[in-house]
C-alpha cells in the first residue's frame, strides 16, 4: 500500500512539473500570432511601417493600435487573429505584446544610430524577419557584449565603453 502511494505522489509530481513547464512555454506566447511574412510579402511593408522609430529613436518601438488601425478595423473579418487586432483598436485597448529583446539598463542602444546612420539591416539582429509566420517569443540572437564588440570591430566603428556604458 506503501509503495502504491508513493507511485501516486511520484506520478502527481511528474504531471506537475509537466503543467508548470507547458504553462511557462504557453505563457511565453505573444497575445496575437502576428505574420511578418504577411505584412512584408502580401502587403509590402517595410519594417519602418510599423517600427516607425527605428531610424529617428533609440527604440524601434513595437506598434500598438495607432499603428495597426491604419490597416486593421474589421471586427468580423474571417481571421481570428485579424479580429483580434480589430477589437483591441475598436476596444481602445493596447495591445499587450510581451517585450522580447530588452537592453539592460547599464547599456545604452540607439537604432537610429545603428539602423539609420550605421545601414545596419534589422535581419543582422533580428534573423530572416520577412519569413517568420510567427511573431518574436523570444530573441532571435542572444546580444552579448563579445558580439557588439565583434560587429564594432568588423565594421571599425568606436570601441571605447562610453560609447555604449553609461
Amino acid at each position: 500500500m506503501k509503495r502504491n502511494s508513493t507511485l501516486i505522489l511520484l506520478f502527481a509530481g511528474f504531471v506537475l512539473v509537466i503543467g508548470i513547464v507547458l504553462a511557462a512555454i504557453l505563457n511565453d506566447e505573444q497575445p496575437i500570432r502576428y505574420n511578418h511574412e504577411k505584412h512584408i510579402q502580401d502587403a509590402d511593408l517595410e519594417c519602418v511601417d510599423c517600427h516607425r522609430n527605428v531610424e529617428t529613436g533609440e527604440r524601434a518601438s513595437i506598434p500598438n493600435i495607432e499603428t495597426c488601425s491604419e490597416c486593421h478595423d474589421d471586427t468580423e473579418d474571417e481571421n481570428e487573429e485579424i479580429r483580434k487586432v480589430a477589437t483591441y483598436v475598436d476596444e481602445g485597448k493596447r495591445i499587450p505584446w510581451k517585450q522580447v529583446n530588452v537592453v539592460p539598463d547599464y547599456a545604452f542602444f540607439s537604432h537610429r544610430r545603428h539602423v539609420f546612420l550605421g545601414k545596419i539591416k534589422c535581419e543582422t539582429c533580428h534573423g530572416n524577419v520577412a519569413s517568420m509566420v510567427t511573431p518574436f517569443s523570444e530573441p532571435y540572437r542572444e546580444i552579448t557584449m563579445d558580439w557588439c564588440l565583434d560587429c564594432h570591430q568588423d565594421r571599425q566603428v568606436s570601441s571605447d565603453c562610453y560609447a555604449c556604458h553609461r
